[in-house]
């Protein structure tokens, strides 16, 4: 396995970055899928083997457009490694909506759970390693295992959460509160992503964006 602990840290903290870097160099991709899974939702042994299950390997260079606008997303991704975003265009403007790295789950998730067509992109920012599994299979490991359909409406309870969340900053709060709410809550993004993106991210320009790096400290 190839180790990308730039990305994976976050998870384990700052001050356990040397321990962290040796664990995640040593663990398989599926090794990966299984703790974020215990972690974040522990699942009874036999709902875990079956969810486990099914996940294939892909590998994809940067700036791959994995899921186009007006496709229905077929398949759920974990990231192993890299970087990538979700953005729609409206009169040729990008407007980034979504970032996914090591360890999350990735995908157009709103197109993959109604099987309706994306109004998103979902593109590689960077060489990028998942696994994925298809929305049959995992419709029929829900079917047999309540408790995997119970992780999903958990893991789906706080994603609106961030939604609605998000949504409340994108129309109340000013270029500098967006600014320091992002810093506060995932200050490894500056070094993960094109900032860029990152101002496309918070709603403001990329000058706004980079006077406001150069002033706000948290």
């Amino acid at each position: 396995m190839r180790c990308s602990v730039q990305q994976a840290l976050p998870a384990f903290g700052k001050s356990l970055m040397a321990n962290a870097t040796l664990y995640l160099c040593s663990m398989t991709d599926q090794d990966l899928l299984l703790a974020f899974i215990q972690k974040v939702y522990p699942l009874p042994a036999e709902s875990l083997e079956a969810l486990l299950t099914g996940w294939q390997p892909l590998s994809s260079k940067r700036k791959t457009v994995l899921t186009a606008a007006g496709e229905t997303e077929r398949y759920l991704y974990f990231v192993a490694e890299g970087v990538q975003r979700a953005f729609y265009i409206h009169e040729r403007t990008e407007a980034t909506t979504v970032f996914t790295y090591t360890p999350s789950f990735g995908g157009i998730v709103d197109s993959f759970l109604t099987q309706t067509p994306a109004s998103c992109f979902y593109e590689t920012l960077t060489a990028s390693r998942f696994l994925r599994v298809s929305y049959q299979h995992l419709q029929q490991v829900m079917q047999a295992h309540p408790a995997v359909r119970d992780m999903i409406l958990h893991l789906l309870g706080f994603t609106l959460k961030g939604v609605l969340d998000r949504q409340i900053e994108l129309q109340c709060f000013s270029a500098e509160e967006k600014f320091r709410v992002l810093l506060k809550r995932s200050p490894h993004v500056l070094q993960l992503i094109p900032h860029k993106y990152l101002a496309s991210y918070l709603g403001i320009d990329a000058t706004t964006f980079s006077k406001l790096l150069g002033t706000v400290r948290i």
